[in-house]
Order: structure tokens, then sequence, then C-alpha cells
């Protein structure tokens, strides 16, 4: 299989990826200027291992994430009431210092006339974060996908996470998470329906 990331084709098998030279070289490049030798012993590997992880914490834009909401299910024996996936770990990268965001997300919807496997949920959620991110698109995308593809009579997605780029840079400050969330249909227009769903959500 061939990805293209920018001018350079990356071939990926199952186990190796290989890594043009010009990537390589930039990598070098970084470490040189960041003020060590990219060529003493424990410097050796590192251009082609920076490169490799990159493309699988990158790995969500050789996918479609929607693709995941293809299969739906019908028979569901008249469950018409809120499914909710909560506590899903994931980990991005973002877009402005390419620095960790680590944390939770809470998935629900409530279904119109399909549900989908709640693994797909989680799939969804992960195919959005391994790009380079903010929390606030990230939210949006996942609810947008579950909604333009379930057309569920309502989605909330609620995201708690931590940021790299403040916790080990700039302010240095640790502890501290952000929460973003966006509701769509029912969630976002009847009082309560959003108050039962962030109940559920909340709830320990």
């Amino acid at each position: 299989m061939n990805y293209l990331c920018g001018d350079f084709d990356f071939c990926l098998d199952e186990e190796k990826i290989f890594v043009p030279e010009v990537i390589q070289d930039s990598i070098r490049n970084l470490i040189r200027w960041a003020g060590d030798d990219p060529h003493r012993e424990g410097l050796q590997d590192t251009p082609q291992r920076v490169a490799r992880a990159w493309r699988e914490y990158c790995q969500g834009y050789d996918e479609d994430p929607g693709a995941h909401l293809s299969r739906t299910f019908e028979e569901v024996g008249g469950y018409d009431e809120i499914v909710l996936l909560k506590d899903i770990p994931f980990q991005s990268h973002c877009e402005h210092h390419m620095a960790p965001i680590t944390g939770t997300a809470a998935i629900a919807y409530l279904p119109g006339n399909r549900v989908v496997g709640i693994s797909k949920l989680a799939r969804v959620l992960h195919g959005y974060a391994r790009r380079l991110q903010v929390q606030e698109r990230l939210t949006a995308q996942v609810a947008h996908s579950i909604w333009n593809n379930l057309e569920p009579q309502g989605v909330a997605v609620v995201i708690e996470a931590q940021h790299g780029c403040m916790t080990g840079r700039g302010v240095r400050t640790h502890g501290v998470s952000m929460v973003t969330s966006r509701m769509l249909g029912c969630f976002l227009d009847n009082a309560d329906s959003r108050k039962e769903v962030l109940s559920l959500i909340n709830k320990p």
C-alpha cells in the first residue's frame, strides 16, 4: 500500500515503513539545530524511528473515519434511548507545536432507526485524532461524522484532554484539562435531553 504525504511516497507493508533519505536528513538537521550530534551512537537510528512514529501518529489521514459507520443495525428490540460510550482514551498531536494531546472522550447518540457497533464510535474518534489537530475541531468532526452517517435524533461529544504544548513548554502548567463539547439535534434543541445526556456522561 502506498501513502502520499506532500511530495514523498511512503511505502507501508504490515511491519516496515520505508523512510526516504530526505526525511531522515530533515530530522538529523532538527537534532543538530537542537544542539546534539545526530551521528553519535544513541541518535544514529533516531531519524528512521521518528519518521516511522510520525507515520503511525498521523495514520488517520489515510482513512475516512465515517466509513466505520457504514454498517448499521435496525433490529434493536425497540430500543430508543441514549447510546453512550464514555471514557474512551485517545492521543493526538496539536497542529501548532506538534505536541501530544492526551485525553478521553464521551460519545453519545439518540438513535433514529439505526444503531452501530459500539467499537465503531471509538474508531471514528481515533480516525480524526490521528491527525494534526486542535481539540475544538476534533470534537466537532466526531460529532458531525456520527450525525451525517447515522442520521440520529441527537449527538453529543465531550472531550477532556491535556495538552503538551501547555505542560511541556510556554506556560508549563501541569494538571490542567481542557473540555470541549458539541451537541447536535435534540441534545442541542431540547434542554431536558441535553441535561439527561450530560448527567449520564458525568455519572461516575
